[in-house]
């Protein structure tokens, strides 16, 4: 990791809020916010609410389910507005694909290290959203000069040659296409890892989530554009109501289901569809109108998003949370507060703390980059 004491001179300040936004959302997961919640069992109402902060099992999306593709989207946006500062530098596409490179590369060992640290071993699984943006990255950059229009048939491409796979290749054991263990994806992670994922996850979401980055790309080369900013939140707004359309008309029609999981192409389609709705909101709200007295509250977090994602992953997992835990719940279980109250008020605390930090790196000018 590479620390730097200078920050970007251009930034899409809705971009930071977003990745803020969403950072703080995973970090809320780690401190185990979003469980503690759950815990407190407060009943049919609201456990409507708090499990959107939980993957859907299976056929279906939830709030959760966006989260990654967010990520994904984030990331093909702030990979062109910098590829477009160096350009004004004079770095070319060739010498900016060295860098682009080493970033997958060091992406990729970081996400398959985090599985070593979960595990408490050495183990080879390519499950991470970083071991999968690694991958994605590396697609859109390589295409990134390309025009508008093949840059969304390449997307669609993929999520052609996605439905082509599930459907096609038959494999014993692996010949149910949107079948939870039982799928094209699941055969793959055999032939790669050796394994399967007990959640169902597979690492061959790599194709279709590509079109993500690409989505991205395409999202970031619109709000850096100079025309008027109505257009470009009417182009986001037109872009994200097709994808809702295509991708739950078509999970309606029973042609393809909505599975995050597998990342289907209705999948793909109907939660890229939704980012880039939010996409267009906060920069309606942020970069258009203006309303950004309290964003600091988020870019604090999103201008260090890799950091702090690294941090609540290892750190925070495996020691923090329970540090902050020896205090804040012995302190109020000595004031008689029960111990399911107690643990949402600690992993809040906990979640409070690793803002703080972050809060910290951004006062001192401090971001850390890969």
């Amino acid at each position: 990791m590479e620390r730097v004491i200078k920050a970007p001179a251009y930034r899409l300040v809705s971009l930071d809020v977003m990745r803020g936004l969403i950072m703080i959302l995973l970090a809320g997961e780690s401190c185990e916010v979003w469980r503690s919640l759950s815990d407190l069992q407060l009943g049919a109402g609201a456990d409507v609410v708090i499990n959107q902060f939980f993957h859907h099992p299976w056929h279906g999306l939830r709030l959760w389910d966006l989260i990654q593709p967010a990520f994904m989207l984030m990331a093909g946006s702030a990979m062109y507005i910098s590829y477009q500062s160096k350009l004004k530098k004079g770095i070319s596409w060739q010498q900016n694909l060295k860098h682009i490179v080493i970033r997958a590369v060091k992406l990729f060992l970081l996400g398959t290290g985090l599985h070593c640290i979960y595990a408490g071993k050495l183990v080879f699984e390519l499950w991470n959203v970083l071991t999968q943006l690694s991958f994605t990255t590396l697609i859109a950059y390589l295409i990134i000069n390309r025009s508008f229009w093949f840059q969304i048939g390449f997307s669609l491409g993929l999520l052609l040659i996605t439905e082509a796979l599930y459907r096609a290749v038959g494999m014993p054991g692996f010949d149910q296409p949107f079948t939870e263990y039982h799928n094209f994806g699941a055969y793959m992670d055999t032939i790669l890892m050796g394994k399967i994922n007990n959640g169902g996850w597979v690492a061959i979401n790599i194709v279709p989530t590509a079109a993500h980055t690409v989505w991205g790309v395409l999202a970031g080369r619109l709000l850096t554009s100079p025309i008027p900013a109505s257009k470009k939140i009417s182009y986001l707004i037109i872009a994200g109501i097709t994808g809702l359309v295509l991708g739950f008309g078509l999970d309606a029609a029973n042609v393809t289901p909505i599975i995050k999981r597998i990342s289907t192409s209705t999948f793909v389609l109907a939660s890229g569809g939704w980012v880039l709705l939010f996409m267009a909101f906060l920069y309606w709200l942020v970069d258009s109108k203006q309303v950004n007295k309290h964003a600091w509250i988020f870019t604090v977090v999103g201008m260090n998003a890799i950091f702090i994602y690294l941090f609540f992953e290892t750190v925070g997992g495996q020691w923090f949370n329970d540090a902050v835990a020896i205090f804040v719940k012995g302190g109020l279980n000595t004031l008689g507060i029960t111990a399911a109250v107690a643990a949402l008020i600690s992993a809040i605390a906990t979640l409070v703390a690793e803002w703080g930090l972050c809060y910290w790196l951004s006062r001192n000018k401090i971001f850390i980059k890969i």
